[in-house]
């Protein structure tokens, strides 16, 4: 009999196991049950608690003994517990939702909101524009009224919410809209959180928009259910209750352990060395795109250079570049150039915290770069660059001193950014 867990299909890698854990339920695990299997499983009822994700949030409601208002006010159940035999479907994800969107600074009280989406996910999101007291709800699907061919009709929209997985590894490249159609745009959340940042996140903090990912959302319903599991009934902890911080630490260190450190700057400033150092320090890989690129291809790059000219190098870089950026927990150190495409940007920065290595330009070696020749090449380059590399960075680390020191105050400014999480 499996105690507590989480049922869907396919499941493939979830973060449940470890959140459960570390709010104090280690005896969780993941059970792939099918469409076909469902009614069995139920029937059977060999389990205390499970969870319930795609795409069985609404299959599994005829199979219950009773809802529990917060699934019958979504319509979906995301959280089932026997209690002697009696299944009582929860629906947590509402909180999920609604604590992620208010540590973004996001309220939907009195706003216009448009919803992309009309699976499982989608009820959820209406419910809580229904509770908060949006001004309007308007619903886009692939055939409904409002599509995603005349969506920027909308142009009152004032919140998005996609609930869909487009944008989800391993196709992050992609986004559901475009979101500088909508004018008056006040704030966005994505219920992807693979890759950490979505296209569409990024293009809503690009604008100065205000967004939130799903991360922190599957962090917080983890929480609720737990409390259910354990027998202490339905509830909403705010965040500066204790169970509430609970939530923010977990999602912080799940959020720390996840992302890369992507280190940027001119060819010679020493991200390769400072990469290894990180590495060692924090028992993660380190990913040199140069050296894959080469490993990859079967070619230096010069011979690439030399093959078909720096065309031929960027275009196998992009499909290097693509292939690091969906790892997480790694270091990796990219090529000087890397960071002047947009799509190697985006793909960089969706599970990446970026730090832009300086160095002073008199100590940067060319020797034995197609692309930085020279002293003065190099500081043509610098002034061209540099720009692109600020306006991309997290946070930047001088290597003029060692690259351990320099590796030092790296790991300062990337735990600063996950607050307590120190380490």
């Amino acid at each position: 009999m499996m105690r507590f867990g989480l049922i869907g299909d396919p499941l493939g890698h979830s973060f449940s196991p470890r959140l459960h854990a570390a709010y104090g339920t280690a005896d969780y695990e993941l059970r792939p049950v099918t469409a076909e299997a469902l009614p069995a499983f139920f029937r059977e009822r060999a389990f205390e608690g499970v969870n319930v994700t795609i795409p069985h949030k609404l299959a599994v409601i005829p199979f219950l003994d009773e809802l529990h208002p917060s699934a019958e006010e979504c319509g979906a159940v995301n959280t089932v517990v026997n209690r002697g035999g009696k299944l009582t479907g929860y629906n947590t994800d509402l909180f999920g939702m609604h604590f992620a969107l208010a540590h973004a600074g996001i309220s939907l009280a009195g706003r216009h909101v448009v919803i992309l989406g009309s699976g499982g996910t989608s009820h959820t999101a209406r419910a809580l524009a229904r509770r908060e007291g949006a001004a309007s709800v308007t619903v886009v699907s692939r055939r409904g009224e409002f599509n995603y061919s005349n969506v920027s009709e909308l142009t009152g929209t004032e919140i998005v919410i996609n609930t869909t997985p487009v944008g989800m590894f391993p196709h992050a490249d992609a986004s559901p809209v475009d979101l500088s159609v909508f004018p008056r745009l006040k704030g966005v959340f994505d219920a992807v959180f693979n890759p950490l940042r979505t296209r569409f996140v990024q293009q809503a903090l690009s604008l100065g928009v205000p967004a939130g990912s799903g991360l922190l959302m599957l962090a917080a319903q983890a929480k609720a259910a737990s409390i259910i599991f354990r027998g202490d009934g339905y509830s909403e902890p705010s965040p500066d209750s204790p169970d509430g911080r609970e939530i923010l630490c977990a999602w912080s260190s799940l959020l720390k352990d996840l992302t890369n450190i992507v280190l940027i700057g001119m060819p010679s400033s020493g991200k390769t060395t400072v990469g290894t150092i990180l590495a060692e320090r924090l028992g993660r890989p380190l990913i040199d795109t140069d050296a894959e690129t080469e490993r990859r291809t079967g070619k230096t790059v010069p011979e690439l250079f030399a093959e078909g000219g720096e065309e031929n190098f960027r275009r196998e870089e992009r499909l290097t570049v693509s292939e690091c950026a969906r790892e997480t927990g790694v270091v990796i150190a990219t090529g000087g150039g890397a960071p002047m495409f947009p799509e190697n940007r985006a793909a960089l920065a969706g599970n990446g915290f970026v730090v832009l290595l300086l160095r002073d330009t008199e100590k940067l070696d060319t020797a034995g770069r197609p692309l930085s020749r020279d002293l003065d090449t190099l500081i043509k380059m610098q002034r061209v660059r540099m720009p692109v590399y600020k306006a991309f960075a997290d946070a930047e680390a001088a290597n003029d001193d060692t690259p351990a020191a320099c590796a030092g105050t790296i790991l300062e400014k990337f735990y600063e950014n996950f607050g307590h999480q120190r380490s």
